[in-house]
């Protein structure tokens, strides 16, 4: 009998009735049942879940193979057994909860064939809210590497591996992790891979949140998500040697896994469960958290790693509890550099050194997005002279010299939209000051107010009102939002030609300043026909 080309294993544990759409999706692939072998393990299922699986395998007897255990308290053990009976020459995993795109195995398999690929990754969605990471999908590619790619953020095990690099290596799931077992699988099957392709033009794969959030990576605590993380960055560890690469698998255990464990829920556990998982987390600083991965984390992934490896649990809990009720911190800026204001900064008693709280470049542009706002917005007139008087609210604090408000003509480009603002590439000019800036340090001490008096000038023109501002080393501009403000009336001005000049906010809630004539000299019939002559030619 010919071998199939493809085995799915399925690990099943009550995941009714998700199980129903998870087979269909698959006894229905355009691959043809003929090329297809489904392994599937019953982990002691109490919702009749087993009794489904034997429906299937009564139904698709060439098919479908289904295994009844006891309950293992993971997937690994009956992942395992799911390898041990596979025949296929590749072997596809598939949660039970889950369900495949019909083309997903036939188009992965060609392209394993073409490529000559170990590993095939489909491109992978989210439903029901579950969020996947979608970087790696943007554009297929033949040949990625784990090491430059965003690969080590898609560690799951859903993916398309050659079958005889699994048994040549030998490649099984631990059994003693209760989470994320499946990643020491993948990170080997990819360092062994000769070549690691991604399918991301068809969607492969749909990863389910249940209605209930049971998947198993929900329910655990946090000192056993700690210790699988650990684990799992120790056998990666032994893998790849100490360096750039180690460095690019790693970075995604920090940002993701640990990163995790220093939420707001960690606010809400017992002192010393909380002093545990620092613990933890300095161990696995001390052990893998280098420079070049210190310099690339963002400033509030370093600083929760930072009071976490001092030890200093109550300044963590209170950086993390301010966090969340009042936002970021302010930047602190002091000759050229930037500080994040969080707990700790400069205190004798934790420590920590300044470079954990620096700010450089990452995340500035929406934090002073969403700290700068509008305060207040008039105008002062006197004769022939029309001035506008701004007062912003900035999360800065210190040395804010650089500051400059000032209207410009332009939109601002497509960009900066969803920060809300931008960092100017290198050599692009920046305006000069307007007019007379006034700066004052808040009363809180997390805000910097500055009050701008800009003159208006007669002109048939339409300004944004924008805010220049020097941090690290880069300038950004900030679009001034209104945030509901109410803007002054309009205000006519000039006695020989006489000028409008209106304060309004545009769709996208940001301050634009509009001057044209109060009236305009009609224009002769020459004119009127050169202008129509004009519009014909542009449709």
């Amino acid at each position: 009998m010919t071998a199939p080309d493809v085995t799915v294993v399925v690990a099943v544990y009550n995941t009714m009735p998700y199980l129903t759409e998870c087979l269909n999706s698959l006894v229905e692939q355009s691959i043809g049942v003929d090329r297809l072998e489904v392994v599937a393990v019953d982990d002691g299922s109490t919702d009749g879940s087993g009794e489904e699986l034997d429906r299937f395998a009564a139904r698709y007897p060439d098919t479908v193979k289904v295994i009844h255990q006891e309950n293992s308290g993971g997937p690994a053990t009956p992942s395992n057994r799911a390898l041990e009976a596979a025949t296929g020459r590749y072997v596809y995993f598939i949660g039970s909860d889950d369900h495949l795109g019909t083309e997903a195995l036939e188009r992965m398999v060609a392209l394993a064939d073409e490529r000559g690929s170990d590993v095939v990754v489909g491109k992978m969605v989210g439903t029901n809210g579950r969020y996947v990471h979608q970087k790696l999908y943007e554009s297929g590619n033949p040949d990625i590497s784990l090491y430059d790619s965003a690969l080590p953020y898609t560690l799951a095990n859903t993916k398309l591996f050659r079958r005889s690099l699994v048994e040549e290596h030998h490649l099984r799931f631990p059994e003693d992790l209760p989470v994320g077992s499946d990643q020491p699988f993948t990170v080997e099957a990819c360092v062994r891979a000769r070549k690691i392709s991604v399918l991301g033009d068809y969607t492969c794969y749909y990863a389910v949140k249940r209605g209930d959030a049971s998947n198993i990576t929900y329910r655990a605590d946090h000192l056993a998500r700690l210790r699988c993380t650990a684990k799992i960055m120790e056998h990666t560890a032994a893998l790849i040697g100490a360096g750039p690469e180690r460095d690019a698998v790693l970075k995604r255990h920090f940002e993701w896994e640990l990163s995790k464990l220093l939420q707001k829920d960690f606010t809400l556990l017992p002192f010393e469960t909380r002093r545990q998982v620092c613990e933890g987390v300095a161990a696995l600083m001390d052990a893998y958290f280098t420079d070049g991965l210190r310099r690339i984390t963002g400033v509030k992934r370093r600083v929760r790693f930072g009071l976490a490896h001092a030890g200093a649990v109550g300044e963590l809990t209170r950086a993390i509890t301010q966090e969340s009720e009042n936002g970021a911190p302010p930047f602190l800026l002091e000759d050229g550099r930037a500080f994040a204001l969080y707990p700790g900064f400069r205190d004798a008693a934790v420590g920590l050194p300044d470079h954990f709280y620096e700010v450089l470049a990452e995340g500035v542009t929406g934090r002073l997005a969403k700290y700068t706002r509008l305060e207040s917005a008039e105008w002062e007139q006197e004769d022939e002279e029309l001035v506008l008087v701004l007062g912003l609210r900035v999360g800065l604090v210190g040395d804010t010299s650089s500051a400059v408000v000032a209207l410009v003509n332009g939109a601002m480009p497509a960009s900066a939209d969803k920060p809300g603002a931008r960092r100017l590439p290198g050599g692009a000019g920046r305006p000069g000051p307007a007019g007379e800036l006034a700066r004052e340090p808040s009363g809180d001490g997390r805000s910097t107010l500055l009050t701008t008096r800009i003159p208006i000038r007669p002109a048939d023109a339409r300004r944004g009102a924008r805010l220049y501002v020097d941090v690290a080393g880069s300038t950004y501009e900030i679009p001034v939002r209104a945030d509901g403000l109410a803007m002054p009336l309009a205000r006519r001005w000039g006695r020989e030609t006489p000028y409008r000049a209106s304060a309004n906010v545009n769709s996208k809630g940001r301050v634009v300043i509009t001057t044209a004539p109060l009236w305009r000299t009609n224009p002769s019939a020459g004119a009127k026909l050169l202008q129509k002559l004009t519009r014909s030619k542009r449709k």
